[in-house]
C-alpha cells in the first residue's frame, strides 16, 4: 500500500482564499491558464513540508495563512519512525498543519501536537519529492552530480562514515595550525597573556563584590538622610516630649483599654492579646533603629576606597568582560592557552600522530567511495540512457566525468555529467549543449532512475514538459503515468498530451469578483477534461474541431465518455 498525499486544504495563501483539495494514487494533474495560480499549490505544499515561510505568503486583508495535509496508507517502518518523534500514527494515517501570522509568527502541528518547523521538515523529506523547473537548471551545476550519483548507487552509509572522519581529520587539523607559530609570534602571545593573568590575579575578582560595593556606596552617600530619617521615625513612635505622645504611648493605652474589655467580654481576648504584641513589636523595632541610628559612621575615606575599587573593576569589564563570571572566565581561558602554548611541542607531535590516523582513514574512505561511484556510473549512464531514448532523445550518450581532487566533504572526486547529442559528436558539459526542454527530460529520466532507490511514494513534478510538445510531451507523459503505476505522481503541466493520460485531472481557476482575485481548485469529469485539454491545444477560442481532438486524446489514453 502506498503512503500517499490524499488531501490538502489552502487558507488565505496568496489568491486563494479557500480551498480544498482531494488527490488519489495514480497520475494527478494540475492545469490551469498562466497565472491561475498553479505555483500556489506547490508552494503551500513546500510550505506543510517544512520548508521556508514567510508572511508574504498571507492573503492581502487576512491575518494569517492556514495549510493542512493528510496522508494515508503509511508504512509499518514509516509509522515507526514517527512514533520515535514522538508522533504516533491513527491506522496509518498522518495529519499535518501550519500557520503563519501576520506578525510573522507560525504554528506547527503533527497529528494534532504542537511540532517545530525542524520536526515538520525532517518528515517532509521522507513525504515527497518535488522536481520544479530550477532542479532542472541545478543540472547544470557540476555540483549537483555528486549526489545523484551517490543516491542511485546508496552511497549514503560509506558516505557518511567518510564524512565523520573528514571532519575529525579537519578539527585536528586546525588545532595544529594554531599550535604552529612562528617563535616571535610565540613570545608575543606568551607575554600578552601572562600580562592579562596577572593583571585579573591581582585584582582577585569575586563574583558577587561589584554588587556589594555599590549598596555600600549609595549607603555612605546617603548617611546623612538615613541617619535623619531614623531619628524622626523614632520620634513618631516614642513621642517628642509629654505634651505629643507618641505611637508606642497610644498603642499601650490603646492595648490597657482592650485588655480591660476583655475582662467582661471574652471575645475580645484574641484582639487584647495582638494589642499587646504589637507594642512588644514596636518596641523591639524602637530600639533596633536607635542601634542603626547609633552604627552609622560616615568616613570619606572609606567612601574614596570604594569608588576605587569600582573603577578598577570597571576598568577590567572593559577589557575582560561585563561580569565577575565573565572575566573569571577569561582568567581562566588565558591560563589555559598559556598552557597549551608552554606545552606546545609536546602536544604538537601528539596532534601530528592523530593528523595523519585521521587522514589515512579518511583516503582509504575516500578510495572506497571513488571505486564504488566508478561502478554505479557505468550502470547510471545505462539507465538515464535506456530512459532518454524512451523520451525521444535515442542519440542522446551520457558520460560520467570522474577526476580526483583534494579531500573535501564528499570525499577525493569531481563528478560532472558529459553528454552528446548527436552521433559522432564528443561528449560535452551540459550547460554548453542541453536546451531547456533537454533539461527537463534529462531530469526526469536521472529521477526515474533514482526513484527505486528511495523509499519516497509521491513525486510531484512542476512543469515538466517546459520546452517540449509534440511526440516528447506524449512520450513524457507516457513516462509519467509508468512511474505512477508504483507511485503518487502529482503533475503540474501544460500540456495536452499529459493531461490526457491522468488518473484525476484538477482544474486551477481564477475569477474576480468585487474587485478581489480568488483561484479555485477543483476536479474534471469527463466533459470538464475534453474542455479543459480543448484549451491547452487551441487556446482561447475552443472549435468543435479541439473538442474532438481532445476527445481522441482521452478515448486514447483509455477514458471513455458519452458523444456530445
Amino acid at each position: 500500500m502506498q503512503k500517499v498525499l490524499s488531501q490538502l486544504y489552502i487558507e488565505n495563501v496568496a489568491v486563494i482564499e479557500k480551498s480544498e483539495i482531494h488527490f488519489n494514487a495514480g497520475l494527478n494533474v494540475l492545469t490551469g491558464e498562466t497565472g491561475a495560480g498553479k505555483s500556489i499549490v506547490i508552494d503551500a505544499i513546500h510550505t506543510i513540508l517544512g520548508q521556508r515561510a514567510s508572511r508574504d505568503m498571507i492573503r492581502t486583508g487576512s491575518p494569517s495563512a492556514f495549510v493542512s495535509a493528510s496522508f494515508t496508507g503509511l508504512s509499518q517502518p514509516f509509522c515507526e519512525f514517527l512514533t520515535e518523534l514522538g508522533y504516533a500514527a491513527e491506522e496509518g494515517t498522518l495529519f499535518l498543519q501550519r500557520s503563519v501570522s501576520i506578525e510573522g509568527k507560525g504554528s506547527c502541528r503533527i497529528n494534532g501536537r504542537p511540532a517545530p518547523v525542524s520536526v515538520l521538515k525532517e518528515i517532509g523529506l521522507r513525504l515527497i519529492n518535488i522536481h520544479g523547473q530550477n532542479e532542472s537548471y541545478a543540472l547544470l551545476s557540476p555540483e549537483r552530480h555528486i549526489a545523484y550519483l551517490d543516491g542511485f548507487g546508496n552511497n549514503s552509509t560509506l558516505l557518511e562514515e567518510y564524512r565523520k572522519q573528514y571532519l575529525a581529520m579537519c578539527a585536528v587539523r586546525r588545532e595544529l595550525r594554531a599550535l604552529t607559530l612562528d617563535d616571535s609570534e610565540k613570545m608575543r602571545r606568551m607575554d600578552l597573556l601572562q600580562f592579562q593573568i596577572e593583571e585579573l590575579t591581582n585584582a582577585q575578582i569575586c563574583i558577587g563584590e561589584q554588587e556589594a560595593l555599590q549598596e555600600k556606596k549609595i549607603r555612605y552617600a546617603n548617611s546623612g538622610k538615613i541617619a535623619s530619617s531614623l531619628q524622626e521615625a523614632i520620634s513618631a513612635i516614642s513621642g517628642e516630649d509629654e505634651g505629643f505622645p507618641g505611637a508606642q504611648q497610644a498603642l499601650e493605652t490603646a492595648s490597657r483599654c482592650m485588655q480591660e474589655a476583655a475582662r467582661y467580654d471574652n471575645r475580645l481576648a484574641d484582639l487584647a492579646s495582638r494589642l499587646v504584641g504589637f507594642t512588644y513589636d514596636l518596641d523591639d523595632c524602637t530600639r533596633e533603629m536607635r542601634d542603626a541610628g547609633n552604627g552609622i559612621e560616615f568616613d570619606p575615606a572609606e567612601l574614596e576606597q570604594v569608588e576605587r575599587r569600582l573603577d578598577e573593576l570597571y576598568r577590567l569589564e572593559r577589557k575582560y568582560g561585563k561580569t565577575e563570571e565573565e572575566m573569571l572566565e577569561y582568567l581562566a581561558n588565558a591560563e589555559a592557552e598559556l598552557a597549551n602554548i608552554a606545552f606546545s611541542e609536546q602536544r604538537r607531535e601528539s596532534l601530528e600522530q592523530d593528523y595523519q590516523r585521521c587522514r589515512e582513514e579518511a583516503e582509504r574512505l575516500a578510495r572506497e567511495l571513488s571505486e564504488t561511484r566508478r561502478q554505479t556510473a557505468k550502470l547510471f549512464s545505462k539507465r538515464v540512457q535506456e530512459e532518454l531514448a524512451f523520451l525521444d532523445m535515442p542519440h542522446v550518450r551520457l558520460q560520467v566525468e570522474q577526476k580526483r581532487c583534494p579531500l573535501n566533504e564528499t570525499g577525493g572526486d569531481e563528478i560532472q555529467f558529459l553528454i552528446s547529442t548527436n552521433p559522432g559528436e564528443p561528449p560535452k558539459p551540459l550547460a554548453k549543449i542541453a536546451s531547456g526542454g533537454e533539461l527537463s527530460r534529462m531530469m526526469l529520466a536521472i529521477k526515474n532512475v533514482l526513484a527505486d532507490s528511495d523509499q519516497i511514494d509521491t513525486l510531484i513534478f512542476d512543469e515538466v514538459d517546459t520546452g517540449i510538445s509534440g511526440s516528447a510531451a506524449q512520450k513524457v507523459g507516457l513516462k509519467l503515468k509508468e512511474v505512477s503505476r508504483n507511485r503518487q505522481v502529482i503533475c503540474v503541466t501544460h500540456s495536452a498530451q499529459i493531461a490526457a493520460l491522468a488518473d484525476e485531472h484538477l482544474l486551477i481557476q481564477k475569477k474576480v469578483r468585487d474587485g478581489r482575485t480568488f483561484t479555485a481548485v477543483f476536479p474534471l469529469d469527463f466533459e470538464g477534461r475534453k474542455r479543459e485539454i480543448a484549451r491547452i491545444i487551441g487556446g482561447v477560442k475552443i472549435t468543435g474541431l479541439t473538442l474532438e481532438s481532445a476527445r481522441e486524446m482521452l478515448e486514447m489514453a483509455g477514458f471513455r465518455g458519452e458523444k456530445a
